[in-house]
C-alpha cells in the first residue's frame, strides 16, 4: 500500500489532520497499526486540554426502541453550532442515547453517586460503562475520541430513559 493510500486511511479512521498521519506513519516506519495507537494518544491528549472549555451549543438526541416501549433522550453539548450539525456529534448523540436504553443507568458520573452508596459504577454510571458498540472501551472513552475528532469539548449533560409499565 502506498504512503499516500496509508495516509488517507488514516484520516479517514482518526480524523487526524493530513500532515499528523504523515507524521506518524514516518515515525514507526509505515507501520498502520502503531500509527493509528499514536495519532489515537495525541487525539486523547488534546481532547484533555479541551475539557476546561464551556460549552453552550448542542443537540436532543432522541432513541426509540422496536416495539416502542423504551426510549431514552440525551443532551450532548458542545462549543459551537457548527460541531452540533456534524455528524460526528450526532452519531456520538444516537450512540449515547441507544447506550441509556439499553443499560438504564441511573447517574451520569461516579461523582454523582451518593456517599455510602455501594453500587458499582460501571453499572449504574453511564460515563463509566462499557460502551456497547465496542466493549473495550468506556462511554467517557468514545466522548473523548469525538473531541479528538471535531477538535471541541464535548459534554453528556442529562439523560431519560422512559419505560412502559415501569
Amino acid at each position: 500500500m502506498s504512503l499516500t493510500a496509508q495516509i488517507k486511511a488514516l484520516r479517514e479512521k482518526t480524523g487526524a489532520p493530513v500532515i499528523e498521519c504523515k507524521n506518524a506513519l514516518m515515525e514507526c516506519e509505515c507501520n498502520e497499526e502503531k500509527a493509528l495507537e499514536i495519532l489515537l494518544k495525541r487525539g486523547l491528549a488534546r481532547a484533555e486540554k479541551k475539557l476546561h472549555r464551556e460549552v453552550s451549543q448542542g443537540l436532543v438526541e432522541a432513541y426509540i426502541h422496536p416495539g416502542a416501549r423504551i426510549g431514552a433522550l440525551v443532551e450532548v453539548n458542545c462549543e459551537s453550532d457548527f460541531v452540533a450539525r456534524t455528524q460526528e456529534l450526532r452519531d456520538l448523540a444516537h450512540d449515547l442515547a441507544l447506550q441509556v436504553a439499553a443499560t438504564a443507568p441511573t447517574f451520569l458520573s461516579p461523582q454523582q453517586v451518593p456517599p455510602g452508596d455501594c453500587a458499582d459504577p460501571k453499572e449504574v454510571c453511564l460515563l463509566s460503562q462499557p460502551f456497547i458498540k465496542d466493549p473495550q472501551k468506556s462511554v467517557e472513552e468514545r466522548v473523548m475520541e469525538t473531541i479528538a475528532r471535531v477538535g471541541e469539548n464535548i459534554r453528556v449533560k442529562r439523560f431519560a430513559r422512559f419505560e412502559l409499565g415501569v
